[in-house]
């Protein structure tokens, strides 16, 4: 009876190990935000992205969506991101606000995510130029 005991009980720990380990769909998010990795980002895209830079704002398929990003991101070189605040919404959605900082200046960045099919997708991204 111990051993089964034991047994389960080294079990569970693993188990819930295992989820502790995983990050999340928001701080991979962040961390390509961090990087400029546009196909890392663009890997949590759903199948339509709505993207709002300083001097446009449109909604996007995810192919074309990864290509402006990545666009965006070599035009102003990327130094890094600033989380600010994450939160969780309605339904499982998250969020997080912060700042993207780049040579070309620094942008107040949104980024909105919502489960889709049981996996978390980005569906708003809003880049706002600070300077």
């Amino acid at each position: 009876m111990k051993q089964i005991f034991s047994y389960l009980l080294v079990g569970s720990a693993l188990l819930l190990s295992s989820f502790a380990i995983q990050k999340s769909s928001i701080e991979e998010v962040i961390g390509a935000l961090k990087t400029g990795n546009a196909a890392q980002l663009s890997s949590y895209f759903d199948d339509n992205v709505e993207l709002t830079f300083p001097d446009k704002s449109d909604s996007y398929s995810k192919a074309q969506a990864q290509l402006i990003v990545k666009d965006f991101f070599n035009n102003n070189g990327v130094k890094g991101f600033e989380l600010k605040h994450k939160g969780d919404g309605a339904g499982g959605s998250q969020y997080c606000v912060g700042t993207l900082q780049t040579n070309a200046g620094n942008f107040r960045t949104n980024v909105f995510m919502k489960v889709k099919n049981g996996k978390e997708v980005v569906k708003e991204i809003r880049f706002q130029s600070m300077d």
